[in-house]
């Protein structure tokens, strides 16, 4: 599914019918479609410096979480179910999380959102024709863990020039 620059927050039918998606719309999506396949419906916000915020779906198997996410950078989507925790889950997108200098600009994740919570306040989300800007604005408002020290983020150096280029593989400019 190609990725698309939009300021809109689709509903995974509109996704769906357009055959497009951005960062949040993709999460949203996969999460739905995990819920239709028994998983729960879960959301994990990383937080970024002079970058913007990503979010995954995660889901666990056997005990190890794994995600699904749409992105322009190639090193930010998928991941197997292979990590304990989803700290670790987290950090595994670091290296790849970088803005267009080369910085590494990821920072912090929330805690697993439930899509589910929204089940009653928001019925029909999945199917909604309208834009779903309560899900990006519950996300903006909840608490999020650091995931790296601020000696660590002053020892940070941006990434090579190779490296910067294999995560824009694919990429579409703004």
């Amino acid at each position: 599914m190609p990725y698309h620059v939009a300021d809109t927050a689709w509903s995974p039918r509109r996704v769906l019918r357009a055959g497009t998606a951005h960062c949040l719309e993709g999460a949203v999506f996969a999460a739905a479609a995990l819920r239709v396949l028994g998983f729960p419906p879960l959301l994990l916000d990383l937080e970024a410096v002079q970058d913007t915020d990503h979010v995954l779906a995660v889901y666990r198997v056997r005990g190890h979480w794994g995600a699904i996410a749409k992105s322009n950078f190639s090193g930010l989507r998928y991941r197997e179910p292979v990590y304990r925790t989803l700290r670790e889950l987290a950090m595994s997108y670091f290296d790849d999380y970088i803005n267009l200098r080369g910085d590494r600009t990821l920072r912090a994740c929330s805690r697993p959102v439930s899509l589910a919570r929204f089940d009653r306040r928001r019925p029909g989300w999945m199917t909604s024709e309208d834009d779903l800007w309560f899900i990006p604005e519950h996300l903006l408002g909840i608490p999020h863990a650091p995931l790296v020290t601020p000696a660590q983020v002053r020892g940070l150096r941006r990434v090579d020039r190779r490296s910067l280029q294999a995560g824009l593989v694919g990429h579409r400019p703004h």
